[in-house]
């Protein structure tokens, strides 16, 4: 397979060479008109409408004149050309747009659309860049899932489950925000190439705890790429790629000028407040972001009315950003993002309880502290072949946990500390072509794993450079072609001085192909080389054997399905399967420093979503089945690689009422039964369904407009669960009591910008 993959990977590095050489004569590229994306734009501030085409589009968005971006733009939903959406959005003022390069369009009044508003060579003063860092989150993949900031906001989300809530595809399993776990397609995303801001993270640290917690209130836009990424999504990427994207000063100010908003929530179940503080401005090129959110509560009740021991909420997050724009377009920005955990949590933050053992306490104290710091350049006025990236970042998870000698908290012995960290960067560059671009580039990170106890310390560290191309291209109006290669060579060292080294190619190739003016067909395939992946640190032993060394782990994805629009209509299906080989999960164990899996994940999605002027209505249906070592996974084994899932179902709804300024939604998830653990025997393994229903109303006050109002109720019918996902579900009560889901929750919140 190595060979295979090898061979593959010179055959598609030359491919994309031939071809630039090939399109370096070409005439300056066209406006894709031709190609066509998922809009769900409700009906906002023009400007703020501008900006979310370009978190879907990617294409680049500029003011050209003297002339403010104002007024409303009315509700965008469906899948339409970037140009038809463009209409949609100016539709009412006495702007018009021209495209200026293949990923740039200008907005002008029809008076400067006659003359030369821009000299050659240079950038009118006013310039705005709606886009952001130059280029949006959305990449048109084979297999992606945008989550837009209209998404976030609409789900009053204020963790990761509510950030996915909807997308049967990813699910996130437990209550507790600090021990969410995150599966796309079934794959665990310590599995997948995660990046915050561009920047590569490392936070695998307890298995007890979540691996990447982040603030939503933070978030602008989330990119999901599942099952197979490209090359340029960064190594490791065994199941697919996650990019998270937050806010900055640009996403609220056209211009010069300062401004900042508050907003409140309170969840009555649990009495839990979060409060977020954002303010921004913008002066003579530079920008400045600070947003802060602190939410505090007690232990939220189930739907069988008890206290869900060691929920209370007590956490703080925030994000700082700086940037600076010079008049030619070169821009440099630096941001800090942090958030921490601080409570009571179960013993095994992960379950409220685990029958049997050593006696412990039922609760411990646990910190989570993660951040993530990164600076980038980029160019806003790109030029013929000349469009680069320089990212250069580094983050830190830190889990401290207390131990104790006995069942109760007065034998406290002392407190073991957890601590992962990356130093990650890359340099690339986007070669503009007339049916597309290719972007190529280099990139490097320097993991690190070290556990820090009473009596000893461990480590183990991994180093890693790689380099990558990708090209995305459009060969006629009917064909998109996607497909890239990277090489990577990394360096592991043991705990005990252990050192060993590898290479690997990694290769993609997807495409869409319109068969006809309403139907499309889509697949792709990935093979992934990601070296070997650090442990745990909570179960480093510096009395490991490390033998021969641990194998290199690889990857096959491959994704196929259709895609049907009518006017508003958009129906697609399809298959996924993700094969993984040598899967490292080491235990504690001296012997067990190379325990490794085979691990197999497939199945198949359907759904359809409906778009009227005003609000859309949403099905899907995803079956994911998953197998460890040719087994049905649990959550033991699948810790760190995948989880039983099976058939889950959703449906969401929104309307808004625009005469009113109201909006009503709500969404279903249905989760079936699941019996493949079961034991015919004992009765033990089944997991049970569930039924969820959430609803809610907001409204932006004419009056007021700056103030939104909502109210919500979360898990209306009172259910009683655990979402599936959350470890021990399959082990019964009698030796696993599993993290229940909040029973019914009523929220108020409240938005005020100023």
């Amino acid at each position: 397979m190595r060979r295979f993959a090898s061979a593959a990977g010179s055959r598609c590095g030359a491919s994309i060479c031939a071809l630039a050489l090939a399109v370096s004569q070409a005439p300056e590229a066209r406006a894709e008109t031709a190609t066509t994306y998922e809009f769900r734009i409700a009906a906002k501030p023009r400007l703020s409408a501008l900006a979310d085409f370009t978190t879907v589009t990617g294409i680049q968005v500029i003011r050209r004149g003297t002339g403010a971006i104002s007024g409303a733009s009315r509700t965008v939903s469906g899948r339409y050309p970037a140009d038809a959406a463009l209409r949609e959005i100016l539709a009412g003022s006495n702007l018009t747009y021209r495209f200026t390069g293949p990923r740039t369009v200008a907005i002008e009044a029809p008076e400067e659309a006659t003359a030369d508003a821009v000299p050659a060579g240079s950038i009118a003063l006013d310039t705005i860049d709606v886009a952001g860092a130059g280029h949006g989150i959305g990449r048109d993949g084979v297999s992606e899932v945008i989550i837009t900031s209209v998404d976030i906001e609409r789900r009053n989300a204020t963790d990761l489950k509510g950030v996915f809530r909807g997308e049967p595809t990813v699910m996130v399993g437990s209550s507790l925000p600090m021990s969410q776990k995150l599966y796309v397609q079934g794959i665990e995303e310590t599995n997948l190439a995660v990046s915050i801001d561009g920047a590569r993270q490392n936070n695998k640290v307890f298995h007890h705890n979540a691996t990447t917690m982040i603030d939503p209130s933070l978030l602008k836009a989330v990119r999901i790429d599942a099952g197979v990424a490209p090359a340029d999504a960064g190594p490791g990427a065994l199941g697919g790629a996650i990019t998270y994207v937050t806010k900055d000063a640009r996403d609220f100010l056209p211009n010069d000028g300062f401004g900042g908003s508050i907003k409140s929530t309170f969840n009555f179940n649990g009495n839990t407040s979060t409060n977020n503080l954002t303010g921004y401005g913008r002066q003579g090129g530079f920008e400045a972001l600070g947003s802060f959110t602190y939410a505090k509560g007690s232990e939220f009740k189930a739907g069988n009315g008890q206290q869900v021991l060691g929920t209370a909420t007590n956490f703080l997050s925030g994000l700082g950003k700086i940037a600076y724009q010079t008049t030619d377009g070169h821009r440099f920005a630096i941001s800090h993002e942090q958030i921490r955990d601080d409570a009571i949590r179960p013993f095994r933050a992960n379950a409220v309880q685990i029958v049997g053992g050593k006696p412990t306490p039922a609760v411990r104290p646990y910190v989570l502290d993660r951040q993530n710091t990164v600076f980038t350049y980029t160019t806003a006025a790109p030029e013929g072949w000349w469009d680069p990236k320089f990212v250069l970042g580094y983050n830190r998870s830190k889990v401290a946990v207390d131990q104790y000698s006995g069942a109760t908290l007065a034998t406290y012995s002392y407190t073991s500390e957890g601590i992962t960290d990356s130093l990650n960067g890359k340099l690339e560059n986007r070669f503009a072509v007339s049916i597309g671009d290719i972007v190529a580039g280099v990139d490097f990170y320097r993991d690190g794993a070290s556990y820090i106890d009473r009596s000893y310390r461990t480590a183990e560290n991994a180093d890693n450079v790689g380099a990558y191309a990708q090209a995305r291209l459009k060969p006629s109006d009917r064909t998109k072609l996607s497909f890239g290669v990277r090489g990577d060579h990394q360096t592991f060292a043991g705990v005990n001085g252990f050192r060993s080294s590898d290479q690997g190619l990694s290769g993609n190739i997807s495409g869409e192909y319109e068969l006809t003016s309403f139907l499309s067909a889509k697949a792709g395939y990935s093979h992934v080389w990601a070296g070997v992946p650090l442990a745990e640190n909570y179960v480093q032993n510096p009395a490991w054997i490390y033998g021969a060394g641990p194998k290199s782990v690889t990857s096959d994805n491959s994704v196929a399905g259709l895609i049907a629009h009518y006017g508003g209509l958009r129906m697609e299906a399809g298959v996924f399967r993700t094969r993984i080989a040598d899967a490292r999960v080491p235990l504690w164990a001296a012997d067990m420093a190379l325990r490794a899996f085979d691990v197999r994940t497939q199945g198949f999605h359907i759904g359809g979503t409906y778009n009227w002027g005003d609000g859309f209505a949403r099905v899907q249906f995803v079956r994911t089945e998953a197998e460890i070592d040719g087994k049905p996974a649990d959550t033991y084994l699948g810790q760190y690689l995948t989880a039983p899932i099976g058939d889950v179902l959703t449906f969401q709804l929104a309307h808004t009422i625009v005469p009113l300024g109201l909006t009503i939604g709500g969404d279903v998830e249905i989760v079936f039964d699941y019996d493949e653990l079961l034991n015919p025997v004992t009765g033990i393994g089944k997991l049970d369904g569930y039924e969820v229903f959430n609803a809610f109303v907001e409204r932006r006050s004419r009056d007021v407009p700056s103030l939104t109002l909502r109210g919500e109720v979360r898990n209306l019918f009172n259910r009683t669960y655990a979402a599936r996902g959350t470890y021990g579900l399959e082990y019964g009560s009698g030796l696993v009591r599993p993290l229940y889901e909040p029973g019914r929750s009523f929220l108020v919140s409240a938005r005020l910008e100023f």
